[in-house]
């Protein structure tokens, strides 16, 4: 059997090169389960900007900060910039609380030898609705769900653009964020019926143009809305490092 092993490294190396060996190296951190320490941390209508600064930012490990007057992010990359990721809280300038966050990690490994294809996308997001979107009157549930991911779509852009300009990256995570809310909101344009499945397990279907299939999941209490998006090798996993906490 450890012949067998050996063979199937030294193929490796011979049809495959220098590249594969990333996939045989331990992580180094952080870890997986270490991004979205900040996102979990952060307690809507409770933490305050202090409380974020204290959390967000990572300087050990290279991430980069940025800042407006209402939104803080961090964001970090690894595995020679295969792996990005951003933390972002954005808050309410006058109860000075937190009222949005966002946490993304997009991991573009391709597939190596003998390797399954590790490429995966994951966004949550979680923030307070504003109190026209709840007190519209819509024609039935399946509207007010679309309204609602709307405006959660509306305020992804506007707290990244309010950050983007220092760092191009999170520019181009919004734009893949943006990409794929937007073919979701395609979708619900074509059968509205489909919003009715958004709070299910498994959510609604994804399928995006780079990364593959993938799902969507909204839940709304009381004035809150919960966003998890899961595209590529992490899409319909039951081990899921980027869960959010219940």
């Amino acid at each position: 059997m450890r012949t067998l092993k050996l063979l199937v490294v030294v193929g490796c190396f011979a049809f495959c090169g220098c590249g594969v060996v990333e996939y045989f190296e331990s992580e180094e951190p952080p870890y997986d389960e270490e991004l979205p320490i900040a996102y979990n941390q952060t307690k809507l209508k409770e933490s305050t900007s202090a409380d974020v600064l204290a959390i967000i930012h990572r300087p050990e490990y290279d991430e980069l900060l940025s800042q407006s007057k209402s939104v803080v992010a961090s964001q970090g990359q690894k595995k020679k910039g295969y792996q990005i990721w951003f933390n972002m809280v954005s808050f309410d300038e006058d109860k000075l609380a937190a009222k949005r966050k966002y946490f993304f990690v997009v991991d573009e490994k391709g597939k190596a030898f003998l390797v399954g294809p590790r490429r995966s996308l994951t966004f949550n997001s979680e923030m307070v609705l504003e109190p026209d979107v709840l007190e519209e009157a819509y024609a039935d549930e399946n509207s007010r769900r679309i309204a609602i991911l709307e405006q959660v779509l509306s305020n992804v852009r506007k707290d990244i653009n309010e950050v983007a300009e220092d760092n191009k990256t999170l520019d181009i995570c919004g734009m893949l964020i943006n990409q794929t809310l937007q073919t979701v909101m395609h979708k619900m344009d074509e059968s509205p019926v489909l919003a009715s499945t958004l709070s299910d397990a498994n959510g609604v279907a994804v399928d995006h143009i780079s990364l593959g299939k993938g799902n969507i999941r909204m839940d709304v209490a009381g004035d809150i809305v919960n966003v998890q998006v899961r595209l590529g090798s992490l899409a319909w996993t039951l081990e899921d490092p980027f869960a959010l906490e219940e």
